[in-house]
């Protein structure tokens, strides 16, 4: 709620990246994927595809923030890369990571 209401949101059709800083070390993630992307199997397909993405670009992002990534519909046909580059991208624009996914 407090990263919704005060944090900085970055969208693109894939994603919607909010995030806010906060003072601990470490950074925590938050996958929001709603009823309105599609049943029960469809949005934990996303919600899988977005945390199998943030585990490799983990190592590139900056601790202590908190992060809440927001699914869009068109997720459901994006393949592995797309949502890799959409989140680079993102993180890269929130100054998250120093740099951006290459393939």
């Amino acid at each position: 709620m407090r990263v919704r209401r005060f944090g900085r949101s970055y969208a693109h059709p894939l994603i919607v990246l909010v995030a806010l800083p906060m003072s601990a070390n470490n950074t925590r993630f938050g996958i929001i994927a709603g009823r309105s992307l599609g049943n029960a199997v469809q949005r934990n397909h996303a919600k899988r595809m977005v945390r199998e993405t943030l585990r490799t670009l983990l190592p590139s992002i900056k601790p202590g923030w908190d992060v809440i990534i927001i699914c869009r519909r068109p997720i459901l046909e994006a393949n592995f890369t797309q949502i890799q580059e959409t989140l680079s991208k993102l993180f890269f624009k929130a100054e998250l990571t120093d740099r951006t996914y290459s393939s």
